[in-house]
């Protein structure tokens, strides 16, 4: 039995300038695009071992999510998987296709804090995408692979285990 959190991020050509240091007295100069074009990483995490599924995919939709389920389920073939998912609509379509292994459970309504993989997106942006302009989307997915294969167990279990999580599932 495996106890997963899932969700997925949008990675894109736009970005948010984030704080840098620089020399005293001098405005550091940072790059800043606002190309809407995006990949989206959806992923899942085990908090307690560290373990992660990813797969990059070019849109948020029940389509993506059923590719996504599919890969998974492959992945841990030999488990039963508790997935822990938001209430994206795409979570809940009738068009979803849950795999035999996998049972989807719920948060509540508006609380990413209890989605302990939002950290792993912050983790992410924070090693792979700051302060950088990306001239293609090749580029994006070719950093977003870069930085998600760079997360080691040990990362994604220090950056998603929680106490709560640990008391209980234990």
């Amino acid at each position: 039995m495996r106890l997963m959190f899932q969700d997925e991020a949008g990675f894109g050509r736009i970005n948010k300038p984030k704080y840098c240091w620089c020399q005293k007295g001098i405005r550091p100069l940072v790059p800043c695009h606002h190309i809407r074009e995006y990949r989206y990483a959806y992923g899942a995490v085990e908090p307690m071992t560290g373990e992660g599924c990813f797969l990059v995919l070019p849109y948020c939709n029940t389509n993506c999510m059923n590719v996504f389920l599919n890969h998974l389920s492959e992945s841990y073939s030999n488990d039963r998987i508790i997935l822990v998912c938001d209430g994206a609509a795409w979570h809940k379509a009738n068009a979803l296709i849950v795999p035999e292994n996998i049972s989807i459970v719920f948060i509540p309504p508006y609380t990413p804090e209890m989605n302990p993989i939002e950290q792993i997106w912050k983790e992410i942006r924070k090693i792979g995408f700051r302060n950088e302009v990306f001239h293609t989307l090749d580029k994006v997915v070719e950093r977003l692979c870069k930085s998600i294969c760079s997360l080691s167990a040990d990362t994604i279990k220090s950056v998603t285990c929680r106490k709560w999580i640990v008391s209980t599932f234990n």
